[in-house]
């Protein structure tokens, strides 16, 4: 594979997408883009939410994605426009500090923060100029990193136009960590795949260090993702940083419980890689050392050894200072089971047997129950969708991304694809007025897609 993400010569004029956009471009700014950058989507096959406790996930990258067009000047703005006229217009000084509003999560912020994630890297204190605009063609707040596949764009886009060359590798680590500017505490996964992604292979993204490994995915299934449309915005809602929020708390009070320094240990793979223990021995020790009542402030300090002051700092999030009740059990349950769930997804897809799609099937369909009962990062819509994907002929079928709304992922044997689509749309989306309008882009077939690029006109 190689180590930057490429740059492609094609030509504008035979890609309608590619076309309209350059015509907007000209339209908006009076002159040709200079370059366009693409970053995909993904979804998450099997892993959910373990990534940000440094367990290893799989994902393939969609077609769906995030294309920008540029032009580079000496105008000391970054300009930046949106061919959704639904998304309004941005400009900022390249002199001045770039400042992102955590509790207004635009659009232009997202790629705001693949800018500053370029800056700081190479220490700019004068940017270029950029005019921009950017087109996307994956579902905002459905769990398929609409967000991160806009940092990452913005993040290639601003390397590219200041002249300077980064890995993939080097990107999706600025990129993963520059997206927290926005408030949210995500572990990696959504950017390593933007620019590790190949066509025709899911990957196995290992992190500390980052690397992605070909997944073959059986032959005789396909996967059709469907959203539910249920919107649900990371940065907006506190969901997903409390659930970060427990698992670090949980990473602690286990340390501490075996013995181990806890201070500096963050994420639950810590503990194990101290503890040199197995998945399954780390499953043992949360039934033996966490209650499944749910915790009280009071008793985490007490048992840490902490202060409510230290408890606040230390362990939580700008937006989780409100939390009182924390369920430590379950989410350590559902880390351990679900990164020993993906290496078994790997293992079956690396060994073929004859019964392959039944086997992955199976994980899909634990790794949804664990995500809903013990994550509790379903909603009932979801549910329901997942329900209708299983009986309309999926082996197998999750949520997939963070959960609480979005899209579900189902594995379907390719004889019986055509008959499922017919039998979702059905059920679930022909019945809803709301769902109906937005069926045609919430129910569709993937196939692995490649990764983050640069495009010059031909």
């Amino acid at each position: 594979m190689a180590t930057n993400p490429p740059k492609l010569k094609t030509k504008i004029a035979a890609n309608e997408r590619m076309k309209n956009l350059k015509e907007t471009f000209e339209s908006k700014y009076g002159e040709s883009p200079l370059f366009y950058a693409f970053a995909p989507g993904r979804v998450n096959l099997i892993g959910e939410h373990i990534d940000y406790c440094g367990y290893s996930v799989l994902p393939m990258a969609i077609e769906q994605n995030i294309l920008a067009a540029v032009s580079v000047n000496n105008s000391g703005k970054i300009q930046l426009a949106n061919a959704n006229p639904k998304y309004k217009d941005f400009s900022v000084s390249c002199s001045e500090e770039i400042a992102i509003d955590r509790d207004d999560p635009q659009w232009y912020y997202y790629f705001l923060c693949g800018v500053k994630g370029i800056q700081e890297k190479f220490g700019l204190n004068h940017l270029v100029g950029m005019s921009c605009v950017v087109d996307g063609t994956i579902p905002p707040s459905s769990g398929l990193s609409s967000s991160s596949a806009l940092v990452c764009c913005s993040g290639l886009v601003t390397m590219e136009a200041n002249q300077k060359s980064l890995s993939k590798v080097a990107l999706a680590e600025i990129c993963a960590k520059s997206e927290r500017y926005i408030g949210t505490e995500g572990g990696g996964m959504d950017q390593s795949i933007s620019f590790l992604a190949e066509a025709g292979t899911a990957k196995l993204i290992e992190f500390q260090p980052l690397r992605a490994t070909d997944v073959k995915l059986p032959d005789g299934a396909v996967f059709v993702i469907s959203n539910c449309c249920v919107e649900m915005n990371k940065a907006a809602s506190s969901h997903y940083n409390i659930r970060v929020v427990e698992c670090r708390i949980a990473t602690k009070m286990l340390a501490q419980a075996r013995g181990v320094d806890s201070s500096r240990l963050l994420k639950l793979a810590h503990v194990q890689i101290e503890l040199k223990a197995s998945l399954e021995e780390m499953l043992a020790l949360v039934d033996e050392v966490l209650h499944p009542e749910p915790y009280s402030r009071e008793e985490i300090c007490k048992v840490l050894g902490i202060t409510s002051e230290q408890f606040s700092t230390e362990l939580l999030s700008a937006n989780t200072q409100d939390m009182t009740q924390f369920k430590l059990h379950q989410r350590a349950k559902h880390v351990y089971g679900e990164a020993a769930r993906v290496l078994q997804f790997k293992s079956v897809c690396d060994s073929e047997p004859a019964n392959a799609t039944q086997l992955l099937g199976e994980l899909m369909n634990q790794s949804h129950a664990s995500c809903r009962d013990l994550y509790e990062c379903s909603c009932p819509e979801l549910d329901q969708l997942v329900d209708i994907c299983l009986k309309s002929g999926a082996v197998g079928s999750r949520l997939t991304g963070a959960g609480w709304g979005g899209c579900a992922v189902s594995m379907v044997p390719s004889e019986k694809v055509k008959s499922f689509l017919q039998a979702v749309r059905e059920e679930y989306y022909l019945p809803d007025p709301r769902r109906a309008a937005m069926e045609k882009q919430s129910l569709f077939v993937s196939k692995p897609g490649g990764g983050a690029a640069i495009y010059l006109e031909e």
